[in-house]
């Protein structure tokens, strides 16, 4: 267990007042966001990379292909994670 596991459970949270509570939750639901979106951006990165830098890396650059593809991959990514929001969005309003 570590320091910050430990500080948290020994928190009485029922002592904090209810605009400290919802600070908390705030702050918590910012924390889990940043978190799904640093795995996104790992993930997008790891498939990316494995679909479209195929060779050995010859220099500090990539070549057009690379680059090229790079930049597709990560639209159609960022569209279809677009899209899929939109969706889910439509089925929670119906």
């Amino acid at each position: 267990m570590n320091a910050a596991q430990t500080g948290v459970e020994n928190l009485d949270l029922e002592k904090l007042n209810d605009k400290d509570k919802a600070e908390l939750r705030q702050f918590l639901a910012n924390e889990q966001q940043r978190s799904q979106i640093q795995s996104q951006t790992h993930s997008l990165t790891q498939i990316c990379w494995k679909k479209c830098v195929t060779g050995n890396i010859k220099n500090s650059k990539l070549d057009r292909t690379e680059e090229s593809c790079l930049a597709n991959c990560v639209d159609r990514f960022l569209d279809m994670n677009f899209l899929t929001m939109k969706h889910l969005n439509n089925m929670r309003s119906s």
